[in-house]
């Protein structure tokens, strides 16, 4: 597995150059500040945003999830494990 790219990261890529953070955040009916922390690493892609993603970029949701999904595990499988005490298996 690979370090992936955040999905604010992704997106950044899908926008035109010159594009505002203010413009797209009103063409997806959410706030600049919400996009912003997206956008920057510093939020996760939520289902509703992937969604507005999704029909901005006319791309799946699906995938900005999936992008979302791989990223998270990543950043968790560099951190010490927890440590868990696994169910017993009954026959």
């Amino acid at each position: 597995m690979h370090n992936p790219a955040h999905p604010g990261e992704v997106l950044r890529e899908f926008l035109p150059p010159g594009m505002s953070v203010t413009e797209t955040a009103q063409r997806l009916g959410v706030s600049r500040v919400m996009l912003s922390r997206v956008l920057n690493g510093r939020s996760a892609m939520s289902a509703d945003m992937a969604i507005r993603i999704g029909l901005l970029t006319r791309t799946s949701p699906e995938s900005w999830l999936a992008n979302q999904m791989q990223w998270d595990l990543w950043q968790s499988s560099r951190k010490p494990k927890p440590k868990v005490q696994p169910l017993q298996r009954t026959a």
